[in-house]
This record gives structure tokens, sequence and C-alpha cells, in this order.
């Protein structure tokens, strides 16, 4: 199963923990993970299901390859990471 983690940054808002999910996408692991916890899909997510612009999201090392589809596959060891940039000063 692939394993989803989400910062901390998200942690401050939703409870999320990590997730372990029998996905074949991306775009699949993140529908699992938005069925347990409804309200993380705004995080991630725009209005037209597009990641946002401050979310950045890494597969097993690398950088997913589309914002809009999220297609990019997931093996069943995938390792991936939900970032959420962080601004201020």
């Amino acid at each position: 199963m692939a394993h989803l983690h989400f910062t901390r940054q998200l942690a401050r808002f939703l409870d999320v923990p990590t997730l372990d999910v029998a996905a074949p996408s991306l775009r699949a692991a993140l529908e699992c993970a938005f069925a347990q916890q409804p309200r993380l899909r705004g995080y991630v997510l725009d209005e037209q299901g597009v990641l946002r612009p401050n979310v950045v999201i890494f597969i097993d090392g690398a950088r997913c390859r589309e914002r809009r589809l999220l297609d990019d596959a997931l093996r069943p060891d995938s390792q991936v990471y939900v970032l959420q940039a962080l601004s201020g000063g």
C-alpha cells in the first residue's frame, strides 16, 4: 500500500495522520484521503480540483509531474509527501 504523509502545517488545522492506501494513481490516493478527512480537500485542491499553488507533492522523492490531472502512477510501496509551502517573514 502507498503511504501518504502530510506536513505538520496541515496538522495544525486537521487530523491528518499518515495513511496507507491501495491506489494506482496520485489522484486515487488523494481521493482516499479526502474520503477519510473531507475538509482536507480544500487545503490541497482548489475549486477546480487542481493542486493549489502553495502545495507540492513528492512521490518517491520526485515532484509530481502534473498538477491538474494528478495522474502520476503509484507503486504499492510508494512514499507520497504532501507539502504546504510556508510564507511570512
